[in-house]
């Protein structure tokens, strides 16, 4: 009994430790996406071409989210930094600039490609914080049109200091009616979902039996 709890603690404590490690690398992946992020960004606004690195970036994003096998292959300590320059550069010289091109070079002769996902995110965030551009997130139970999708802009645009607006929508049949908003750290669930586990509350604390009485 004691030589299987033993086995079963080294176990955990190996598991343990790999998510740690993970954690760890994560961690210092967002640090160093920070420092190159925006040493990029200072590079492009002085070259004058902020707006064609941050579209290469969008892209790489989108590659980096749709393809897994492109994310393996950068982190992959088998894989020769060569080969990866020359693969990278075969899937992405049509798509980004020179500039991008240049410096995904410089992210692997370092030895830094591993960050690449994490730099094009935290290049889009710092891109979108100088242009004062605010991303906001709409949750609906169903699809909804684009004349409602304005309506919430404008009227964001009208109560708000958000004047430059990124909507983005997602549907999630859970909510079961209403919305969710949500921009940056702020959140207005005014969703039938939300209001029927307040009323769930209410029942809870005998708030109804209260108010009857």
């Amino acid at each position: 009994m004691k030589s299987n709890l033993t086995k079963a603690q080294e176990t955990r404590n190996k598991a343990q430790g790999t998510r740690h490690k993970k954690q760890g690398t994560r961690m210092s992946n967002i640090r160093l996406a920070t420092r190159y992020a925006k040493s990029l960004i200072g590079l492009a606004t002085e070259r004058n071409e902020l707006e064609k690195a941050f579209s290469d970036m969008e892209w790489l994003q989108s590659l980096c989210k749709g393809n897994r096998d492109f994310i393996t292959m950068l982190r992959s300590p088998v894989i020769k930094s060569d080969a990866k320059g020359k693969i990278v550069k075969a899937v992405a010289q049509d798509n980004i600039g020179l500039l991008t091109n240049s410096f995904i070079q410089l992210l692997i002769n370092k030895g830094r490609e591993s960050a690449l996902p994490e730099i094009t995110t935290e290049f889009i965030k710092q891109y979108k914080e100088i242009k004062k551009i605010h991303t906001v997130k709409l949750t609906t139970a169903s699809p909804v049109s684009d004349e409602l999708k304005k309506s919430i802009v404008d009227h964001i645009k009208s109560t708000t200091d958000m004047q430059n607006i990124e909507l983005e929508t997602a549907v999630n049949e859970n909510i079961i009616g209403g919305f969710v908003i949500q921009t940056g750290d702020k959140m207005v669930d005014a969703s039938i979902a939300y209001d029927l586990k307040e009323i769930a509350k209410q029942f809870e604390n005998n708030d109804f039996i209260y108010k009857v009485r």
